[in-house]
């Protein structure tokens, strides 16, 4: 028998001095048996940064070209696709090329500094594609505030991020590793 999603409930309040951006958002987030916390955390992170009322998650893990967060226009276009990890240059210029921006969150510490240069070069060319890495540490620390029941408080300032449950602070600082053009 396989195993099924978890399911996670983030109320996040989520205040984006950098944005303007001040809302409140009810998730349902769910985790695959693969997903760890840490993933599932980088991914709730992305929501935040690019917190909007059309940001969506998909309903599953995402299939080879579809991306797993993603902001719809009315007409059908992507206007944001968001992909996470280290994936190929070829599932990046397919994700380039059906939207209209494309940000990737690579976490997973000295994987990332090995994946990066290897793809440096070729991902350069693609010029509304923006690469940040979080730290693996920062990462680590956001996983420790996972609960099935989440509440969480957001304050973005000048690039870095408090996250923040009851008892618990996070510090994170993404590194831009590649700039849209």
């Amino acid at each position: 028998m396989a195993k099924t999603a978890t399911v996670f409930k983030a109320n996040i309040n989520i205040a984006d001095m950098d944005r303007g951006y001040y809302a409140d958002h009810a998730l349902t987030l769910a985790q695959h048996p693969s997903e760890t916390n840490e993933r599932m955390m980088v991914r709730l992170l992305a929501f935040i940064l690019n917190a909007s009322e059309q940001l969506t998650f998909a309903r599953g893990l995402s299939a080879e070209g579809e991306p797993e967060l993603f902001e719809q226009a009315l007409t059908g276009e992507i206007d944001l696709w968001v992909a996470f990890g280290q994936p190929d240059e070829k599932w990046l210029r397919k994700a380039s090329g059906r939207a209209k921006q494309v940000k990737l969150y690579a976490y997973s510490g000295r994987s990332v500094a090995v994946w990066w240069p290897q793809h440096e070069a070729a991902l350069q060319r693609y010029e509304n594609l923006a690469v940040w890495e979080i730290p693996e540490p920062q990462v680590k620390a956001m996983a420790a505030l996972v609960d099935r029941t989440m509440t969480l408080q957001a304050s973005i300032s000048e690039g870095q991020i408090w996250l923040s449950n009851a008892t618990q602070n996070v510090h994170i600082e993404p590194v831009l590793l590649k700039a849209a053009h």
